[in-house]
Formats: C-alpha cells, structure tokens, sequence
C-alpha cells in the first residue's frame, strides 16, 4: 500500500513540477529548426481536421466565373503567393516555416495543391487561419467574397483558367530588394 501511495504522489505532483520546470526553463522545441515533438503533427492534426470539418461552409454564396477567378487571383497574389507560391515559382521561404507552408500551386498525389478539398475547407482555413502555422486568419483583412474568390481560385488549380488568371498565377513576383540603412 505504501508503494501505491508513493506513486501516486510522484504521479501527481514530481511529474507536473518537473514538466512545469522543463517548459518554464525554455526548453521545449520552439524554434522553426528544432526537431518537433514525437507525434506533434498527428496530435494537431486530428483535433484540426474535425474542427475545420464541423464548422466549414457547406456552400459557396458566389461560382467560380471568370471575374471572381480573377478577383481571387489578384487577391492571391497579394496576401498568399508569398508563402504558398505561384505556378511554376514556389515560394523562398515557405518551405523554411514549421510547419512548411504548403506549395498551392504544386502537383501532389492527384491534384494540384488543395484543388482536391472542398472549396467550404479552403474558406474556412483562409477565414479562421490555423494556429502555429504562420497561416493567419484573413477574416479581418479580406471581405467573405475576397476569401470565396481566393478558395475557388485554389479548388480550379488543376483545371483550365481564363488566360488572364493564368496569367497572373505563373507570374513570378517582383523580387524586392530591401531599403539601404540610413
């Protein structure tokens, strides 16, 4: 009985002191270049997936005509190509982030980016952003229309768009050089 007590005490209060400690001292992996915990991405994953998947728009209030995937491609190209990319040009530095952000204009299995997910998922991850990602939630900055003409332009990534969208997403960016020091 002795015993049972004495575990229980260690599992109840030197364990959580010791966590506490460990994380308080700064040194969990925080850091883009640390290597992540063992199962990080899976416990993520799951409780992410079947948030996004109760809570995405089961409908779109706009189609994906040629003026809304224009719309989205200027709107993309602005506020996301940075980090996920255009076509044929990936992005420098969102391979670099941790988690990497994805290349949306990338084949992958059988589809181009997240052409492949509803449209409903891709609003809903542009709307809400994903926490620890990078990936900020633009509901703050773009209207719902700007974010449906964005999450449409990505669900018709492996289709044929108009020349002027496509146009516009196989674009390079202009390279920026940065303001000398004063």
């Amino acid at each position: 009985m002795g015993k049972f007590i004495l575990g229980l005490i260690i599992g109840l209060i030197v364990i959580p002191i010791f966590v506490w400690c460990w994380f308080s001292l700064g040194n969990p992996p925080v850091a883009v270049a640390d290597k992540p915990f063992p199962f990080e991405k899976q416990v993520v994953r799951v409780p992410l997936n079947k948030r996004i998947h109760a809570q995405m728009p089961s409908t779109s209030p706009i189609q994906p005509t040629p003026e809304n995937l224009l719309a989205g491609a200027k709107i993309y190209r602005e506020e996301c190509a940075s980090c996920h990319g255009l076509s044929g040009h990936p992005s420098a530095f969102g391979p670099h982030m941790y988690p990497d952000a994805p290349q949306l204009w990338r084949k992958h299995r059988n589809a181009v980016g997240v052409s492949d997910d509803p449209v409903g998922e891709t609003y809903w991850k542009v709307d809400n952003g994903i926490r620890l990602t990078g990936m900020p939630a633009y509901n703050k900055i773009l209207s719902q229309t700007e974010m449906w003409q964005v999450s449409w332009l990505l669900k018709q990534a492996d289709q044929p768009l108009p020349p002027d969208v496509q146009q516009l997403v196989q674009t390079p960016l202009p390279v920026s050089t940065p303001n000398p020091v004063r």
